[in-house]
């Protein structure tokens, strides 16, 4: 199986919910894998599985201070996500615009929408 592109290993990476969570408190402050065990309902092998992913997709890395190795959130991969999120919402705005400007453009009673034909009553002719 081919690699994942890095886009595609970061937004599998955050499609945890534990790992999103992980990556909001990093965000706060760097972290053991100790510290961010003590707020998880699972096992120490558990979050260590979930860092690797994180790892792995680059969002975290993990360096060695003395005797600690707290976890650091590597905030450039969100630049990646940032601008593919932002190119996508520019195509939406400007496609928006352009309906607005045709709707602009219509006269009033073309704007108006028409009110949804009935079916006919029984017994009438059409």
């Amino acid at each position: 199986m081919a690699a994942a592109d890095p886009l595609s290993q970061v937004f599998s990476a955050l499609a945890d919910p534990t790992r999103r969570d992980m990556v909001a408190r990093l965000a706060v402050a760097d972290s053991t894998l100790n510290e961010l065990a003590e707020r998880y309902e699972v096992s120490l092998q558990a979050v260590s599985k979930h860092l690797r992913v994180l790892e792995d997709a680059g969002l975290v890395s993990r360096t060695r201070e003395a005797q600690r190795r707290p976890v650091h959130l590597e905030a450039e991969v969100f630049d990646l996500m940032t601008k593919w999120i932002e190119r996508y919402r520019r195509q939406a705005e400007e496609r928006y615009r352009r309906l607005d400007d045709v709707l602009r453009s219509m006269p009033d009673d073309e704007a108006r929408p028409r009110p949804p034909r009935q079916p006919p009553q029984t017994g009438e002719v059409q």
